[in-house]
């Protein structure tokens, strides 16, 4: 797991900086919305706090694990822009697109529409979609 200085701005893009952010939802504090579990998950991945992926994961869907600690070459995450969150009810899709560079290499864009459930009041990621850019 990676550290962080809780007095930058928040790794999903947030001014606010992490302890206000994404740091009290990865120690356990409920979202609000899919929108925010989201960007929480997208700081989770540049924290790699697989312990939150997974735990935020709807079990339906569910990998065993997601191995972050493992990737060669680690990614590095770049930047993240919400284009769309629309809830109904207990479901929701949020579409964004991430900035990654792996290595040394190119800069590259992760386009995904992600699927999310609230269940007992906690929303879940289940699953997205790489739409054709």
């Amino acid at each position: 797991m990676q550290a962080i200085d809780t007095l930058t701005p928040c790794p999903c893009g947030n001014d606010a900086g992490y302890a206000r952010c994404c740091g009290p939802l990865h120690e356990g504090a409920v979202a609000p919305t899919a929108e925010t579990l989201m960007r929480s998950r997208y700081s989770a991945y540049v924290l790699k706090r697989e312990d939150y992926l997974l735990a935020t994961w709807h079990p339906s869907t569910r990998p065993a694990s997601l191995k972050l600690a493992t990737q060669q070459p680690a990614p590095s995450w770049l930047g993240l822009d919400v284009k769309r969150h629309e809830e109904d009810g207990e479901h929701a899709m949020v579409e964004f697109i991430a900035r990654l560079r792996y290595g040394g290499g190119k800069a590259q864009r992760m386009h995904e529409i992600s699927r999310f459930v609230r269940e007992q009041g906690r929303w879940y990621y289940l699953d997205g979609q790489f739409p054709e850019s």
